[in-house]
């Protein structure tokens, strides 16, 4: 006969201290968001990014060349400048790469009440309503290469904060349309 085997049974424990759980509500605010994702300025900002580490590649590339063709190229003390010079180039590529994708949000959520900008690195950000932001256009870039929708450098500001500048596609902080 086999040895029986032991069956765990998960138990509930009631403690009068604990809270009961209720259902998740949702105000009429929350259910009017309007969730705009930021894919143009998104894709702008990620192949900017990568044609600056790429450039940087090359440059780094094209100095080890040069400094391996001197008839010093293999002495000890170059092979510590170029290991000095390659973190030197990655320390350059890691803070290109924030810089240039820290202006272009993941999404912005409009509503009547507010705007909240969630930042590329999850940051959230609020305004005050559309109606009461100066949204400026600072420079605006066609589609092309770097991306395939139209994207907006545009600087926000309300009374009493500091303006911000984003790289968004178009039209993302107009006002809330209503959802029919």
């Amino acid at each position: 006969m086999a040895t029986p085997r032991a069956v765990r049974i998960p138990r509930t424990v009631s403690s009068p201290l604990a809270e009961p759980s209720l259902p998740s509500v949702r105000t009429r605010a929350e259910s009017t968001v309007d969730r705009r994702a930021n894919t143009a300025g998104t894709q702008r900002a990620v192949r900017l990014t990568l044609v600056y580490l790429l450039a940087l590649g090359l440059l780094y590339l094209a100095f080890v060349v040069y400094a391996r063709s001197t008839p010093y190229g293999r002495t000890p003390g170059t092979e510590w400048e170029l290991l000095v010079f390659g973190f030197v180039a990655v320390f350059l590529g890691l803070v290109g790469a924030v810089l240039s994708l820290t202006p272009a949000p993941r999404r912005v959520e409009v509503s009547k009440e507010r705007v909240v900008v969630v930042g590329r690195w999850g940051r959230r950000v609020e305004w005050p309503s559309p109606t009461e932001l100066s949204v400026r256009v600072v420079r605006r870039h066609l589609a092309g290469g770097l991306s395939r929708d139209p994207v907006e450098s545009v600087e926000v500001q309300a009374t009493g904060r500091r303006a911000r500048t984003y790289l968004v596609e178009q039209g993302l902080f107009s006002p809330a349309e209503p959802r029919l």
